[in-house]
C-alpha cells in the first residue's frame, strides 16, 4: 500500500461565540501533535504503576543474535521498499508523551532486528522484518520454514541470511502455523509449486486451512483490508506522534502476496509427523486465535511453538479489522493442553510473533498466565452477563487480573481486556444487548440528525464538545463530535474537534491496534482519504486458492439488480486443471457448483491461469478468445452477463464520516 504525506493541516475555527457562551475562546483552534494536561496524566500514571525498567524482556529478544542484514531496506522485485528497519530509529529514545510508555516499551522490543539463534545448533529465527517471525529449523538435509511472513521479499531476506550465516539449505518443508496471511503471504519466495512437487516437499498445514484464507483474504478481503489499514497503521507517519509498532509487531511487509496450497493439512486431534527427520507433535489449536491453527512440539529439542495462541500479549478476540469471533473458553484449554503435556519437559517456548522465553519454570509460569488471561475474560464476562450485564457494561467493571501487573506479556498491546471481553459477550450472545430501543435504532447518519436537535442545535453540540474535551472525558467528547459530523459531513470545525478527541485517544492507548486506529482516523479526518489507488492484484495468492473457493467469491459479488435478462446457466471449463463448474443464475442469486451440466446457455472454456487473468482485469474475454487461449460455445450475451452482473469494489470508503 502506497503511504500518506505525513504533514497534518492545522484549522483555526470561527466559532461566533457570544458574551454568554460557557466556553470562551481559549480552545477556538483544537491541539493538534500535542499530548493534552490529561494524557500526559494518563501515560505518567501507566509508567508509575508497572515494571517498565524489567530487563529480562530484552535479554531474551536480544538473546542469540547471529546477523542482521547489511541494508536496512529490503527492495520488492519492482523497487519499491518492502521493509525499512531504519523507519524504527526514533524509538531509541525514552518514551515521550504522546506515546503510552507501555507501547512504546512493547515496540521498543518488536523493532529489535536479525537472525536469532533459539536452540543452538537446531532452530533459529529471523524476527523484526515484518509483524510476524519466521522459524527455520535444521532438518537432516535442508530447511523447515515455519510462517514464511506477508511478503516474498524479507522471506528471500531470511533465507539468504540463515544459507549465507549457517551454510547453504534446501527448503525442504513449509508449515503454516494458521490462515492468517502474515503467516503464509511470502511463501512464494521459498518455493513455487513445481518445486514442491518435484522435490516432494510437504506443506503442513492445520484443517481447514485453506478454506478460512480465502475467507478472510478473498471472500471478505476488501472491506476487512480497509479497516486493516486502520488497525495497522499503513498510512500513518513514523514517529511519536504516529506510527510506533501494532504491539503484536512493528508493521506489515508490503508486496505481493502468495499462496501455495497446503500438501496436507493436520487433521482434528492433531498427529505426530516427521518432517525431513524432525519429529513434530502438532497439536490441533483450531477456534483459538484462527479458525485453522495449530501448535508444535519437537521432543528431540525440548521445544514448544505455540503459534500465535500464545505470545507476548493479549490477543484480540475480536479484531478491528473485523474476523470471526474468537473462542476464549477454547483458547484457554489448548493452553492448559500443551501445559500439561509439555510444560513439564519443555525448555523453550517460541511463537509466531516476538521472542522466546527460555527456562523450565518460566515457560510454565507463562503459560499459565496466558491460559488464565483467556480463562479469566470468559468466565467473568459469563458471570456477569448471568447477573444480567450487558457488554458494555460488563467492559467498564471488569478489573485486570493480579497477574498482568507483573508480567507484561499479558497486557493488552494488541486486544485489550475491554473489547475482548465485548466480543466474549457477542460469541454467546450475539451484537444485541437485550434492550428493546436497541433492537432496531436508527442507521447512524438518521440518529445523529436527531442527536444535533437534542443538542440544540449544531453550535451547541461543539460547544458541549469542547467542554467534555476540556475535562479530559475523549470518550463522550468523540461520540458528540460524531454525532455532529455523521449529521452533516460538512461540519469542517465538528470533524477537526473529532480528530483532536481521537488523537488524544490515540495517544493514551497501550493497544498498538487501537492508537493505530484513532490515530488513522484522525488524520482520515484531517486530511481526507489517500488519492493513490490501490492494487489488490495478487495472482499469487489466486494461484493458490481452490477453484470452488473462487467461485464462491466471485458470486459474493453478485448485484442482482444489474442482471437485465431471465435466468441462465453458464459452464466453466479449466483444462489446466482439469475441472468443471457451472454457476445458476436467477434474479436472487448466482450459484455455484462443481461439475458439468448438459443444459447450459453457455460454456467457456479457459486455462484457470487465465481466468484468474481475466479476473484481475489484465486480460479481455476478446483478447483470449482472438488469441485462441479461451473458447465460447452457445450464448455468449449470457457470460458478458454474468460478468456485468458483478459488482467492483472501491477500496477507499469512509469509515471514519458518513
Amino acid at each position: 500500500m502506497s503511504r500518506l504525506a505525513s504533514a497534518c493541516l492545522h484549522f483555526c475555527l470561527i466559532l461566533g461565540l457570544t458574551a454568554a457562551t460557557a466556553i470562551a475562546e481559549p480552545l477556538a483552534k483544537p491541539p493538534v501533535g500535542v499530548a493534552t494536561a490529561a494524557t500526559q496524566a494518563a501515560n505518567a500514571a501507566v509508567a508509575e504503576r508497572l515494571p517498565l525498567a524489567d530487563p529480562q524482556d530484552f535479554e531474551d529478544a536480544s538473546r542469540g543474535l547471529v546477523a542482521q542484514l547489511d541494508d536496512p531496506r529490503i527492495l520488492n522485485p519492482d523497487g519499491s521498499t518492502a521493509w525499512d528497519t531504519a523507519r524504527f530509529e526514533f524509538l531509541d529514545a525514552p518514551a515521550p508523551a504522546t506515546v503510552n510508555p507501555s507501547l512504546w516499551r512493547q515496540s521498543q522490543l518488536n523493532s529489535l532486528h536479525g537472525l536469532f539463534e533459539v536452540v543452538p545448533g537446531s532452530i533459529w529465527q529471523f524476527r523484526g522484518y515484518d509483524l510476524a517471525v519466521m522459524t527455520l529449523i535444521a532438518g537432516d538435509s535442508g530447511w523447515i520454514v515455519v510462517d514464511p511472513l506477508t511478503s516474498a521479499a524479507p522471506v528471500r531476506a531470511g533465507l539468504a541470511l540463515a544459507n549465507r550465516e549457517l551454510g547453504e539449505r534446501p527448503v525442504t518443508g513449509i508449515i503454516y502455523t494458521h490462515s492468517h496471511g502474515d503467516h503464509f503471504g511470502g511463501v512464494r519466495g521459498l518455493l513455487d509449486e513445481a518445486e514442491v512437487a518435484a522435490r516432494e516437499v510437504q506443506v503442513i498445514a492445520p484443517h481447514g486451512f485453506t478454506a478460512e484464507a480465502v475467507s478472510e483474504n478473498l471472500m471478505a478481503g476488501n472491506y476487512m483490508s480497509r479497516r486493516a489499514a486502520l488497525q495497522f497503521g499503513t498510512h500513518l507517519p513514523a514517529g511519536a506522534t504516529g506510527h510506533v509498532g501494532t504491539g503484536l509487531g512493528q508493521r506489515l511487509s508490503t508486496g505481493q502476496i502468495g499462496l501455495l496450497r497446503p500438501t496436507h493439512e493436520v487433521p482434528l486431534g492433531g498427529e505426530t509427523l516427521t518432517i525431513d527427520g524432525v519429529e513434530f507433535v502438532f497439536v490441533d489449536a483450531s477456534h483459538t486465535e484462527a479458525p485453522a491453527e495449530l501448535m508444535f512440539y519437537l521432543p528431540a529439542l525440548k521445544a514448544l511453538c505455540t503459534a500465535e495462541v500464545a505470545t507476548r500479549t493479549f490477543h484480540n478476540v475480536l479484531t478491528p479489522r473485523g474476523a470471526k469471533v474468537r473462542d476464549t473458553l477454547r483458547w484457554s484449554q489448548v493452553l492448559d493442553e500443551v501445559l500439561v503435556r509439555f510444560g513439564g519437559e519443555a525448555e523453550v517456548m517460541f511463537a509466531s510473533h516476538h521472542w522466546p522465553t527460555w527456562g523450565r519454570e518460566r515457560l510454565q509460569q507463562a503459560l499459565q498466565n496466558q491460559r488464565d488471561l483467556y480463562r479469566y475474560v470468559h468466565d467473568q464476562t459469563i458471570r456477569l452477563a448471568n447477573h444480567g450485564g450487558t457488554q458494555h457494561e460488563i467492559a467498564e467493571q471488569l478489573a485486570e487480573p493480579h497477574f498482568s501487573a507483573t508480567d507484561l506479556g499479558t497486557r493488552g498491546y494488541y486486544g485489550t481486556l475491554n473489547h475482548n471481553s465485548k466480543a466474549v459477550y457477542q460469541n454467546y450472545f450475539g451484537w444485541w444487548d437485550g434492550v428493546p430501543a436497541n433492537y432496531h435504532p436508527h442507521p447512524p447518519e438518521a440518529a445523529a440528525t436527531r442527536y444535533v436537535e437534542l443538542m440544540g442545535g449544531a453550535e451547541e453540540g461543539l460547544r458541549k464538545g469542547i467542554a467534555a474535551f476540556e475535562d479530559g472525558d475523549f470518550r463522550w467528547a468523540a461520540t458528540v463530535f460524531n454525532h455532529l459530523v455523521f449529521a452533516d459531513a460538512g461540519n469542517r470545525p465538528a470533524q477537526e474537534w473529532l480528530a483532536a478527541a481521537y488523537e488524544q485517544m490515540g495517544f493514551q492507548a497501550e493497544s498498538g491496534a487501537w492508537r493505530n486506529y484513532y490515530l488513522t482516523a484522525a488524520m482520515e479526518l484531517r486530511d481526507g482519504l489517500p488519492e493513490t489507488p490501490l492494487s489488490f492484484d495478487d495472482p499469487d495468492f489466486l494461484q493458490g486458492v481452490p477453484t470452488n473457493a473462487l467461485l464462491d467469491a466471485l458470486v459474493a459479488r453478485y448485484n442482482p439488480a444489474r442482471l437485465e435478462r431471465d435466468a441462465f446457466v453458464v459452464q466453466f471449463v479449466f483444462p489446466d486443471r482439469q475441472e468443471q463448474f457451472h454457476v445458476e443464475v436467477n434474479p436472487a442469486v448466482a450459484f455455484p457448483r462443481s461439475g458439468a451440466v448438459s443444459a447450459v446457455t453457455a460454456q467457456l472454456t479457459l486455462d484457470r491461469s487465465d481466468f484468474d487473468r481475466l479476473l484481475l482485469q489484465r486480460v479481455e474475454l476478446s483478447e483470449l478468445l482472438q488469441a485462441g487461449k479461451a473458447e465460447l460455445v452457445g450464448d455468449g450475451t449470457a457470460v458478458g452477463a454474468f460478468f456485468a452482473a458483478l459488482d467492483q469494489f472501491e477500496y477507499w470508503f469512509n469509515v471514519v464520516t458518513p
